[in-house]
């Protein structure tokens, strides 16, 4: 199994018509990420709090249809976090957000995960609201310590970050010495301001970066750089792009842990499989059967 911790919320994604109308849509990056698994046909969990109000009944239906277990998610009385995406001409995102006093930040730490769960991947807002990114942390060293594999995707929030060094110092010494697989766009790594060799050298044996048009490329201890090409699509937007790339590596992943990986293949895989979510409005990700068209 693979378990998806982070945030659940709700993103008011401009529409055409009405002028200036927002329409309600299932979003949040570890949300994305777990419904792009079940999608995808793996077995997966998902691991959070979720309010209790009608946003997040509607969330958790929809994780429900693309088969993830829920077994892991807390419920409280708080409401639903809420984001506003604006689109650049080129159908990119960047967000506002309202996130005071909503359920998905006040997460605790679960008892211990199934013996069967072979990866984690967490990411986001999750990473950054407390009290919850300290819970989310202490997830991360634990199953860490006990040999899962972890994926991190910081997927940087400028607007969320109150204090920017003391989350890049909290990300270099305190996240990637537990996380297997780091990725991250482009915009995040300049954000940052490393290199894939500084990563790798924290703790990650991978460091996946989203490149855009420009495809992904992957850094790994034994070798690389490795690198697939974007496929060519007439965007609508890129919402949930990034959170399709973390559901398909996971995917290919954890299919053989600890052993080899054809890291130019997964990579096309990903790049696929984001590509045909850009398709679409709003963040929603391929089924398998898609990626055998």
């Amino acid at each position: 199994m693979i378990v998806v911790g982070g945030e659940a919320l709700i993103d008011l994604v401009p529409v055409a018509r009405p002028p200036g109308a927002l329409l309600p849509r299932p979003g949040g990056g570890p949300y994305n990420t777990a419904l792009a698994l079940g999608r995808l046909g793996a077995e997966v969990a998902f691991c959070s709090r979720v309010s209790s109000d009608g946003f997040g009944e509607s969330l958790l239906a929809g994780l429900r249809a693309a088969g993830v277990d829920l077994s892991l998610v807390q419920r409280g009385p708080e409401p639903t976090t809420l984001a506003v995406p604006s689109l650049a001409p080129d159908g990119s995102a960047s967000y506002g957000f309202y996130v005071e006093g909503t359920a998905d930040r006040l997460f605790t730490l679960p008892p211990a995960l199934p013996d069967g769960v072979r990866a984690l991947a967490l990411g986001t807002c999750s990473l950054v609201l407390e009290p919850g990114a300290s819970a989310y942390e202490a997830l991360l060293r634990r199953e860490s310590r006990r040999g899962v594999l972890t994926l991190l995707d910081p997927n940087i929030r400028p607007a969320l970050i109150a204090d920017p060094a003391a989350y890049r110092a909290r990300f270099l010494e305190r996240l990637l010495p537990h996380t297997s697989v780091l990725k991250l766009s482009e915009e995040d790594a300049a954000w940052l301001g490393g290199r894939a060799e500084d990563w790798l050298a924290a703790g990650p044996s991978a460091v996946v970066l989203t490149r855009g048009a420009k495809g992904l490329t992957a850094w790994t201890r034994e070798g690389g750089p490795y690198s697939a090409a974007a496929r060519p699509v007439a965007v609508v937007d890129t919402i949930g792009a990034g959170d399709t790339v973390n559901a398909a590596l996971l995917h290919r992943l954890a299919l053989a842990p600890g052993g080899p990986v054809d890291w130019p293949e997964v990579l096309a895989h990903a790049a696929h499989a984001a590509a045909l979510t850009c398709t679409r409005a709003g963040a929603e990700p391929p089924y398998a059967a898609e990626l055998s068209e």
